[in-house]
């Protein structure tokens, strides 16, 4: 008969997205995943498989607590409202980030994808989700008349996608308020409709300063 887990499969999960995300995948290693999760190199073996699949365990894990509950925060608003506070969001959280760990997706694209049939597919699937979210809001805001309609859906939706990443990587070299919003805020000005007035700041977001003569 197996022996039950002595450990909480949701906390060690954590721990071990945390090593992955500091330190990426091939850098991390085996003992450091185990004494960082407070479990045996057996116990890991046994519960997870390889570093590989915990890896990928430990990918599926950060997507749900990160993205998803992103997304859970912020759909009840109206769609461009929606838009609005995910980037704000995205900016605080890079801002956030003092050891400048970035996107754990965003990573894994530039690390392990390239060399990884499997995570290439991972990571495209995650990336098609985030795209697909912003085609929904784009979409609906279109149809509402607060998105302008003077550009495909699906073009603004890959732009605000480009966006997002854009921002998640310039922010581990230059994690600067007006840097980021920098970013951001042309992408949402494109989405107002025709004829409306000046775009809205970022929500909790501080105004850029005017420029010097």
């Amino acid at each position: 008969m197996a022996r039950p887990r002595e450990f909480d499969e949701a906390s060690v999960l954590e721990a071990a997205v945390g090593c992955f995300w500091a330190r990426g995948f091939e850098a991390t290693s085996v003992r450091e995943l185990a004494d960082a999760m407070g479990i045996t190199g057996a116990s890991l073996y046994n519960a997870f498989g390889d570093k590989r699949a915990l890896y990928r365990r430990a990918l599926d894990h950060y997507v749900e607590a990160s993205f998803s509950a992103r997304v859970q925060r912020v759909q009840s608003l109206p769609p461009r409202d929606a838009l609005a506070a995910f980037f704000a969001d995205i900016v605080e959280r890079s801002l956030a980030d003092r050891q400048r760990k970035g996107c754990m997706i965003i990573n894994s694209a530039l690390e392990v994808a390239p060399h990884d049939a499997e995570f290439q597919q991972v990571v495209a699937g995650v990336l098609a989700h985030i795209e697909a979210f912003f085609l929904r809001c784009v979409a609906a805001g279109q149809q509402a008349g607060t998105i302008t309609a003077t550009q495909p859906a699906q073009d603004l939706a890959r732009l605000l996608l480009s966006v997002l990443m854009g921002v998640r990587v310039m922010a581990r070299t230059r994690p600067e308020r007006e840097l980021l919003e920098g970013m951001v805020r042309p992408a949402l000005a494109l989405l107002e409709p025709q004829g409306s007035c000046q775009p809205k700041p970022l929500p909790g977001a501080r105004r850029p300063r005017p420029q010097q003569a």
